[in-house]
Order: C-alpha cells, then sequence, then structure tokens
C-alpha cells in the first residue's frame, strides 16, 4: 500500500484513499503509508462493514472537513506515540539463525501423506460447516466487540448481537436449503527439506525439486534463551531425510459477489454485506474442517480426534496451517508458489490479482506443517541484512521485497 500511495501522488490522484485488509493497521497507515499521499485523505478502516460510512463522511462536502481534521490530529498521535515507543534490540541476521529453534531430528520419523501432489476435494456439504464457524469475528466485523456466545449477553451491545446472529442464521439456512454457495478445496503434499536456513525445498515422488518456499525469521533479541523462529525450523534439514509438507486453497465465495450486488441493486446494503460476511466465516470453517481432516485422514498424522469446536478454535491440535501475508510467513507475494503447485485457479476457481489477494475474497488458503513442536509465531521487524539476503534467494531486487513486506521493515526505505 506504500506503492500504491507512492503512485497515487505521483500521478496527482485527487481522490481519497481507504486502506483495509487483515494485514494493515492503523500505526502502519498512520507512519508509513500516509506522508507517501498528501493530495487527499487516507483513512483506515479496520473492516469492510465500515467502508460504506467511511465512504459517506468522505464524499459528504459537509461532513469531509471535520472528519479530514479528525483523522490527521489522530495520525499525528499514532506517529507519535509509536515514535516514543522504546524499539526492542534486534539481532544480525546470521546470529538469529544461530538461535533458531533446536529440534533433534535424528528421532522425528514424520508420517508419509496418503498420496504425494494435489487432489480437488468436491460434493463437501456445507451443513458440515457451520458447526466449526467461529461467529466472533462476524460481530467484529459489524463493529461489535465481543466473544460468541457470551456478546449475547452484553449489557450494551447484546441486544443487538442477538439480533445480528438470528438475521444471520436465517440467511445460512436459506444458503444452504438455496444452493447460494458452494464450498470448493484443493490440498497437496510433497516431500520436504528446509535448506538455505530459512527455504523449503518441495519434491516430488521421484526427488525431483518442484518448489522452493522462501521464509522470514524473527530477529529481535529475544529473552530466557527464547529461539528466533522461521517456519523453515520445523521442517526436517536437507541430510535427515524425507520430511513432508502440504498446502490448501479452499473458498465458499464463487457466487457471492454476485448475491450481494443482486442485493445492492435493490438498494440493500444491509444484506449485500451480510452474504459476504458469511461466506467469509463459511471459508473459514472450510479451512478447518479441512485441516482437520488431513490430520486424520489425507495426511493421517493424527490417529483420531475428539475435539470441540472452542478446542479447534483455541488450535489445541498438532500441526499448524500458517498463510502467506500472516504473522509466521508475510511475504504475500509466496502465494504464487502455493497457487501453482495447487493449480487452484483451474482446480477450483480460485485467482490472484497482481497484489496476491484472493479472488473471491471468502478464500483461505496455506501451508500445512505436522511437527509437533511447529506453532504460529509472528516474524515482526526484520533488518536490511535479512532483506538482502531474501532478495538473493528469490532472485529479485531489495525494492521488490521491500514492496511485499514492508510493514516489517525495521529500517526507513
Amino acid at each position: 500500500m506504500v506503492h500504491v500511495a507512492k503512485e497515487m501522488q505521483r500521478l496527482d490522484f485527487q481522490i481519497p484513499l481507504m486502506i483495509g485488509g487483515a494485514t494493515t493497521s492503523k500505526a502502519h497507515t498512520a507512519v508509513k503509508i500516509e506522508p507517501q499521499y498528501q493530495n487527499n485523505l487516507i483513512v483506515y478502516v479496520p473492516d469492510a462493514s465500515r467502508s460504506v460510512s467511511v465512504a459517506t463522511r468522505l464524499t459528504t462536502p459537509t461532513l469531509k472537513p471535520a472528519f479530514d481534521e479528525e483523522i490527521k490530529e489522530e495520525y499525528i498521535k499514532v506517529r507519535e506515540r509509536t515514535k516514543n515507543r522504546r524499539q526492542k534490540p534486534r539481532l544480525a541476521y546470521a546470529d538469529a539463525i544461530v538461535n533458531k529453534a533446536k529440534i533433534d531430528w535424528s528421532n522425528y520419523q514424520p508420517t508419509k501423506p496418503n498420496f504425494i501432489g494435489s487432489r480437488v476435494i468436491e460434493d463437501i456439504d456445507l451443513k458440515t460447516l457451520v458447526e466449526t464457524i467461529d461467529w466472533t469475528p462476524f460481530f467484529l466485523s459489524w463493529e461489535l466487540s465481543g466473544k460468541y456466545p457470551k456478546i449475547f449477553n452484553d449489557p450494551i451491545v447484546g441486544s443487538e448481537a442477538k439480533e445480528l446472529f438470528d438475521n444471520a442464521t436465517a440467511m445460512l439456512n436459506q444458503i444452504i436449503e438455496e444452493n447460494w454457495l458452494e464450498a470448493r478445496a484443493v490440498i497437496g503434499f510433497w516431500p520436504a527439506n528446509q535448506v538455505n536456513d530459512d527455504d523449503i525445498e518441495l519434491f516430488d515422488e521421484a526427488g525431483e525439486s518442484k518448489a522452493l518456499l522462501h521464509h522470514l525469521r524473527q530477529q529481535e533479541e529475544k529473552p530466557d534463551d527464547k529461539p528466533n523462529l522461521s517456519l523453515a525450523d520445523f521442517v526436517k534439514p536437507k541430510g535427515y531425510g524425507n520430511d513432508y509438507i502440504g498446502g490448501f486453497v479452499v473458498t465458499t465465495g464463487i457466487n457471492a459477489e454476485a448475491i450481494a450486488k443482486d442485493f445492492e441493486s435493490k438498494n440493500d446494503d444491509y444484506n449485500a454485506i451480510m452474504i459476504k460476511a458469511i461466506a467469509d466465516r463459511l471459508a473459514e470453517s472450510l479451512a478447518e474442517h479441512m485441516h482437520q481432516k488431513v490430520r486424520t485422514e489425507y495426511w493421517g498424522y493424527v490417529d483420531s480426534e475428539h475435539l470441540s469446536n472452542e478446542e479447534l478454535i483455541k488450535e489445541k491440535y498438532q500441526g499448524i496451517r500458517p498463510a502467506p501475508g500472516y504473522p509466521a510467513c508475510p511475504d504475500h507475494s509466496e502465494k504464487a508458489t502455493l497457487f501453482n503447485l495447487l493449480n487452484a485457479k483451474e482446480a477450483i476457481g480460485v485467482s490472484l490479482t497482481d497484489h496476491f489477494a484472493m479472488m473471491p475474497a471468502a478464500s483461505v488458503s496455506g501451508w500445512y506443517l505436522a511437527h509437533p513442536d511447529s506453532r504460529y509465531f509472528a516474524v515482526g521487524k526484520v533488518e536490511k541484512d535479512q532483506v538482502e539476503r531474501l532478495a538473493s534467494r528469490k532472485q529479485l531486487s531489495v525494492d521488490e521485497i521491500e514492496k511485499w513486506i514492508r510493514p516489517n521493515l525495521g529500517y526507513d526505505s
């Protein structure tokens, strides 16, 4: 988004810019993006459900001046707060590698998946996804803060949350009964090894190299002998025998946009937002459903599981499914490798934009890691020595790497 803001300034755009998405933040907008575009207002919008009200304030002449002043004053405070925040010291990249996770690979025998390569999973009944829906983010998307189902007892937003939930479940039932949406998934597994300290090399069954996955490593100094983690740490290094890694793309959004546009054509913005919000929840539920099937069936590295939906939400299972663009692997461009491996567009109709957003939006993608020690973490800020090494490994310029991981840069670029 810094690049977009710079280009809008260079081309002398005069329109407001709204910033949103799971990997953006108000601090990043205020510190990194807003200074690059001075022709008009930049507004961080935490969720799509707020975009209509924000756009109204931006385009209404009687509302915009006060809104401009409000946002600019807020961003000044955010920049000051960020400037005064104590920066955690960071290690040289070489020292961070030395402090990687220590795993005894000689005693680890990975389970071989039940197939190698990719497979499309069809005929997924939407009814099977209802029980594993995590409703808490649904309420957040409507700016109602509280955990489901406790939010219904909130003295301030409880009644509104219950009404919203009742409307959502009514639409969800209609979606299922009338087949408005469909669940599609493509998954894959490949032999894999850790190489180049922070890369994971994938192979076919004949042992021929198929792809390199490039990861970033934490560089902040760690207390109490804690390691500086990279996702590559959880895969066997070359020389220790085969390990395995999986990948997935799932969607429940193929028809969601068309249905939303139909609601919009009838001036029904409420249900246009509702269908998108429910499609998003179903997509996340499908990702959870497929991960459970992977653990117990398709990969089968656990014999059985008996976890409640609450335990699934709290990730009380073995293995992780980190997604490119999120804290453990913040480089969105790595999605290109995943989508090529799974042939996702042809397999299930999910494609990537030039900036690696998934279309349709109600889609989820990521990797499957099975090692018992694997866990989620945030890479955090990285220094130029790591960026230069990553650029060399990916055979790209430093500028290109900085473009994709700018929120994680620990230096001014």
